[in-house]
């Protein structure tokens, strides 16, 4: 039996809490380079109707480096319409700015 990691817990402690809302929710997506290499994982991608939103788990609040991950994301899918953090620790669910 693998013992998992508490970012692991939390982000299936957030995808449980989400997937309702959402026609798919997908956990740990790999964006690729033109050349195959990983350049960003996005922690969960949410998708509905024809738009997705982002979410940034992180086990303690580290809004700052969710914030910096995500502003990278955006680049590189400017689609996304909304961009959310969650704090593992505290449950904490917050719409993040990337502007």
């Amino acid at each position: 039996m693998v013992k998992r990691i508490k970012h692991d817990i939390y982000l299936e402690d957030l995808h449980q809490r989400i997937k309702s809302d959402y026609d798919s929710v997908s956990k740990n997506v790999r964006l690729f380079s033109k050349r195959g290499r990983v350049i960003a994982e996005i922690d969960l991608l949410a998708v509905r109707d024809k738009s997705c939103d982002v979410y940034e788990v992180k086990c303690s609040y580290r809004i700052t480096k969710a914030r910096k991950q995500l502003r990278k994301i955006k680049r590189l899918m400017p689609n996304v319409e909304n961009m959310f953090f969650f704090c593992g620790e505290s449950g904490l669910l917050k719409e993040v700015e990337t502007e």
